[in-house]
């Protein structure tokens, strides 16, 4: 896995993520995956709001600008866009009867 950068996420942004693993029955790599973020990161918030202590995690942090919200927001897309786009490309090939190495 591709080590990401250190990143400052919002209350809310916390909140959410967990949300996903916990209510929606996601697995923590898939929705990490998804969020574009460190699986560590996410299985820590996870930990902590099944022991109720997520609420005072990262008080001493800044909170994530705007800009960099939006960022982050289209890099999710992106990944989500070409995730799909090789899901579509794999199943083209695989129905065309055309091989791989063809391509």
């Amino acid at each position: 896995m591709e080590r990401l950068p250190r990143q400052k996420y919002t209350t809310e942004f916390r909140e959410q993520a967990v949300r996903v693993v916990l209510e929606q029955k996601l697995a923590i790599p898939e929705a990490a995956r998804r969020l574009t973020m460190s699986e560590k990161t996410l299985a820590n918030w996870v930990f902590r709001a099944r022991h109720g202590q997520l609420a005072g995690l990262g008080d001493s942090r800044r909170p994530v600008t705007e800009l960099e919200a939006e960022v982050s927001r289209l890099k999710r897309e992106l990944a989500e866009a070409r995730m799909e786009r090789d899901i579509l490309k794999k199943a083209t090939v695989g129905s065309s009867g055309v091989c791989n190495s063809c391509l």
